[in-house]
C-alpha cells in the first residue's frame, strides 16, 4: 500500500542524507514546504520527495551551488508555467481544415479534456 505522507526519517533514508540536511534544504528552497502536524512533525508527500530528489541530484551529482540549484529549479518552474494552460485547448473542429472526427473520437477528446482540467485543478492545490 502506498503512503500519502512520509516522515523526515523515512525521506532521509530514501535519499541517503541526514535529516538535518533536509531541514536545511527546507530553509534554502522556499517552495519546499512540507505539511507539519500538531506535534510539528514534517509530513512529506510524493511531490516533495520528487523535489528533494531533484535538489539532491543538482547538489551532489551536477555539483550546483545552493544558489545555482535554486535558480535552476526556479527556471524549470517558470518554463512549466509558460506552457499553454489546459483551458486553452479548443475542441472546435469547424475552423480547422481537417475533416471532422467521428463522433466517438470527438466524445473521447472531450472526456480527455475533462480529465486534464481535473488534473490541472489538483496541481493548483500544490502550488
Amino acid at each position: 500500500m502506498k503512503k500519502f505522507y512520509y516522515t523526515i526519517g523515512e525521506v532521509s533514508n530514501l535519499l541517503g542524507v541526514k535529516p538535518h540536511v533536509i531541514r536545511y534544504w527546507e530553509g534554502e528552497f522556499s517552495f519546499l514546504r512540507p505539511k507539519k502536524s500538531a506535534g510539528r512533525i514534517r509530513k512529506f508527500s510524493e511531490e516533495h520527495i520528487l523535489l528533494l530528489r531533484k535538489i539532491h541530484d543538482l547538489l551532489y551529482n551536477q555539483r550546483f551551488t545552493i544558489e545555482g540549484a535554486r535558480q535552476k529549479l526556479k527556471q524549470d518552474r517558470e518554463s512549466l508555467k509558460s506552457l499553454h494552460p489546459v483551458e486553452q485547448i479548443e475542441l472546435d473542429f469547424s475552423a480547422s481544415k481537417a475533416p471532422l472526427p467521428n463522433p466517438e473520437l470527438k466524445q473521447t477528446l472531450q472526456v480527455v479534456r475533462g480529465e486534464l482540467l481535473k488534473l490541472q485543478q489538483m496541481c493548483k492545490q500544490y502550488k
